[in-house]
């Protein structure tokens, strides 16, 4: 009896290890939910991202047109290629200005003539910065929310309408943005007087 009784739990063992197991359920309308959420909140950050772009660039109307770029007619004294990294506000390096495309960052070309300093951006508005504006240069690490290695980063400082603002750039050959910025400064301190601002490049 004993015998009839272990065979017949062994034979309902072996019958259910061969059973197939039925597949697990998926709940597509969860995951979906899920999924479609998430699209939603990225197009929503995308949108506030917009208008907060829009809202900096109606506060900064008071700005006016770039100085266009100048044909090349003339050898430049300095050039190079990298990146426009973006402006700001002078000594605010958080404070970006995006009126007039001045917060698309790029690649550029940069020259330094009788003009001024050129800069030529693929894809984006070129300008001219005169030298007449040319408040100083220097060599900093960081600019609206790019933060690079220490003295990664040439910054100009110009005035352009009733602002002073930092432009920031960086080569492609980094050692060449100590000639820049003792470049820019011999002609900003042959220039007429200035009021200049404090910039948050020391401090930082």
């Amino acid at each position: 009896m004993n015998l009839a009784a272990e065979f017949s739990a062994t034979a309902a063992t072996a019958a259910a290890a061969v059973e197939p197991k039925s597949a697990e359920v998926t709940d597509w309308a969860a995951r979906i939910g899920w999924v479609l959420g998430l699209l939603l909140f990225v197009v929503l950050v995308y949108w506030l991202m917009r208008q907060g772009w829009k809202w900096r660039g109606e506060l900064q109307s008071d700005l006016p047109e770039l100085p266009t770029a100048p044909a090349a007619t003339e050898p430049a004294r300095l050039s190079l290629t990298g990146r426009y990294h973006g402006s700001t506000s002078a000594g605010q390096w958080l404070d970006r200005i995006v009126a007039h495309g001045l917060g698309s960052r790029s690649r550029v070309e940069l020259s330094l003539g009788d003009a001024g300093v050129t800069v030529v951006r693929p894809g984006a508005t070129d300008f001219l910065i005169p030298t007449a504006a040319l408040r100083g240069a220097r060599l900093d690490k960081g600019i609206a929310g790019k933060v690079l290695a220490e003295g990664g980063l040439l910054v100009i400082t110009w005035e352009h309408g009733e602002r002073q603002l930092d432009s920031g750039f960086r080569s492609d050959r980094a050692a060449e943005h100590a000639a820049w910025v003792e470049a820019v400064n011999a002609i900003t301190s042959n220039t007429s007087n200035h009021t200049t601002i404090p910039t948050e490049g020391a401090a930082r």
